[in-house]
Formats: structure tokens, C-alpha cells, sequence
């Protein structure tokens, strides 16, 4: 697990249009992670628009993302969830098809999507990544100003 993250000089949100989808499994901690990523994305000033929705679970995720994708422009998208291991290793299939799907969206559309899926053995890593020293949430925001500062850059040709 990498625990020192990348730093990039402040980014005002302000002309900047973000997509959230938000898993509702394990909801306290996917609020917190919204929290945390709106928190950030609000810092420095407000950006253009944030629409947010939710979806039941992390599966469901690429599906909206999609929608959204097809019905108005975006700078950057994040997907957030929590897939913590239960009993079976559900939590595995659960992760891998989500994230491959986002980025196979990412790809196809040419638009960023921050894959926030946070994946973990248990709940108290999970609680870390989040609410803890770690801060994933802040990490998926700050990809989202870098990506969509570089979405501009590069399609402004």
C-alpha cells in the first residue's frame, strides 16, 4: 500500500464541472468519503457545478457514470465505494469489474474518472483510508482538480 501520495501545487475549481457516484453500501463510511472529496473540492472556491448521485452498491457505479457521461460534458468523474471482504470473496469480483469498467469508460469517452473504490480485508482499514490518517477521500479529489486542469489543457486544441 502506498502511503505517500503526490503533491501538486493548489488548483482553483472554479471553471471546472464534476460528476460524484456514490455507492450506498456501507453508507456512513461512502458519506464520509463524499464528505471528504466535496470538502476538498470546495477549498480553494466553489467549482462550476459538482452533481452528485447514488447508487446502491459499487457495482452499479460504472453504470451511472456512463449515463452521465452520454448526457452533458464533464471535466472529470469520481466513483466512490467501500467494498469491504465479507465471509466469501465477493468483495474481489465486486472491485475488479467496477474498476475495470471505469477506466474502460475513461478511455472510451477521453473524459477522467477517479476510480474511488476503497478496497479493504476489514472495517478498520476501511476506517482508516477515510476517516483516518490516510484520507483517500482528499487523495480522489485532488486527482479530480489535477485530471480535469489537464482534461482543459489537452482539449482546448
Amino acid at each position: 500500500m502506498s502511503e505517500e501520495a503526490p503533491t501538486f501545487p493548489p488548483i482553483d475549481p472554479s471553471p471546472y464541472e464534476f460528476g460524484i457516484v456514490t455507492a450506498s453500501y456501507n453508507q456512513s463510511l461512502c458519506d464520509a468519503l463524499l464528505a471528504r472529496v466535496t470538502e476538498v473540492l470546495n477549498f480553494s472556491g466553489s467549482p462550476k457545478e459538482v452533481i452528485v448521485e447514488r447508487v446502491p452498491g459499487s457495482h452499479e457505479i460504472p453504470s451511472l457514470l456512463k449515463l452521465m457521461l452520454e448526457a452533458r460534458p464533464f471535466h472529470c468523474l469520481i466513483g466512490l465505494g467501500v467494498v469491504i471482504k465479507g465471509s466469501t470473496s465477493h468483495h474481489h469480483l465486486v472491485a475488479e469489474s467496477a474498476g475495470h469498467a471505469i477506466q474502460s469508460l475513461a478511455i472510451e469517452h477521453g473524459v477522467p474518472i477517479i476510480n474511488g473504490l476503497v478496497v479493504t480485508e476489514d472495517l478498520n482499514s476501511a476506517e482508516e483510508r477515510i476517516t483516518g490518517s490516510l484520507d483517500r477521500g482528499k487523495e480522489f479529489a485532488q486527482a479530480a482538480l489535477r485530471m480535469a486542469q489537464l482534461y482543459e489543457k489537452w482539449t482546448k486544441i
